[in-house]
């Protein structure tokens, strides 16, 4: 005897399964039978995950994700459905609302159209990243055609950003005239991004210049015409003079037109003693959007 205590008996037993749960599981050989349940559902994983990543499955959802986090929209379930819908060559929202149009075509420019309006232009980064999407997918070549976007793409692009803001027919084809290419040029990118953004400048002074309006006829439908004129006045004024390369200014310039300088305005047309004549909406709209033209600084 030694002195030393021998374990008894179940306490060697347990401390050869503690080893034998501690090793790792040898792999099982070539038709040696099913694999353990945990093994079987790890490689299941494995294969699920390998397979989306083969089909460019999650590089797809990733990227669906970044632009519904770029865009915000205020539905993002139907903002997820159409943009999925739209990567489907072919399918009814990738050309449904442009099927029947021309010039160019037809999926191209919806799809061009769909990136251009996913961001708010205040929103930089995602508009930047939108409008190069959409020149990418206007550019793109084919059997018959080099790839670039040509003025004839561009001018159409640009018709239907107006057309479908609801913008002023007449306030839209004077901006057109002044920021459009000629069909056969080639149009580069940052022209493309300027002229976007115009349009969408263009739509959002309208709705600026039409919220200011109703509140200069209450809910009638016409004004007094001395205000109007006025207003228009100072709302010149307050664009300033000469041409700004960032159409985005103008929008600011606007919002310097505080409730104050209108007051004042208001006021003093209200004190002259002349008969002065209503105006309604449209000619309001058409004579507010066309100071916004004026001022666009042109494509050379």
């Amino acid at each position: 005897q030694d002195g030393r205590k021998r374990p008894s008996p179940p306490a060697a037993k347990m401390a050869a399964y503690e080893k034998r749960r501690a090793a790792p599981a040898p792999a099982p050989a070539a038709g040696s039978g099913p694999a353990e349940p945990g093994q079987a559902a790890a490689g299941e994983l494995g294969s699920e995950a390998e397979f989306l990543l083969r089909a460019g499955v999650t590089a797809m959802v990733r990227e669906a994700l970044l632009k519904v986090l770029e865009a915000r929209p205020e539905e993002p379930v139907s903002f997820l459905a159409d943009y999925f819908e739209r990567l489907v060559p072919g399918s009814p929202g990738a050309a449904g609302e442009a099927a029947a149009e021309l010039p160019g075509p037809p999926q191209r420019l919806a799809r061009a159209l769909w990136y251009v309006r996913l961001a708010h232009h205040s929103h930089r980064t995602a508009f930047d990243s939108n409008a190069g999407a959409a020149y990418e997918v206007l550019g793109a070549g084919g059997r018959r055609r080099k790839a670039g976007v040509d003025g004839r793409l561009y001018s159409e692009l640009l018709r239907r950003i107006c057309q479908h803001g609801g913008a002023p027919a007449e306030a839209a084809a004077a901006l057109l005239g002044r920021v459009r290419c000629r069909d056969h040029e080639a149009v580069p990118f940052d022209v493309f991004r300027y002229g976007v953004l115009t349009c969408f400048v263009l739509l959002e002074f309208a709705a600026k210049a039409d919220a200011l309006f109703g509140v200069l006829d209450g809910g009638s439908g016409t004004a007094d015409g001395r205000v109007c004129q006025a207003v228009l006045r100072a709302l010149e004024d307050a664009l300033g003079i000469g041409h700004v390369a960032l159409p985005g200014r103008y929008l600011e310039a606007g919002s310097r037109l505080g409730p104050d300088g209108l007051a004042l305005a208001m006021d003093r047309a209200l004190q002259e003693r002349k008969l002065g004549s209503s105006m309604s909406r449209e000619e309001f709209l058409k004579k507010a959007t066309a100071l916004f033209v004026a001022k666009v600084k042109p494509v050379e």
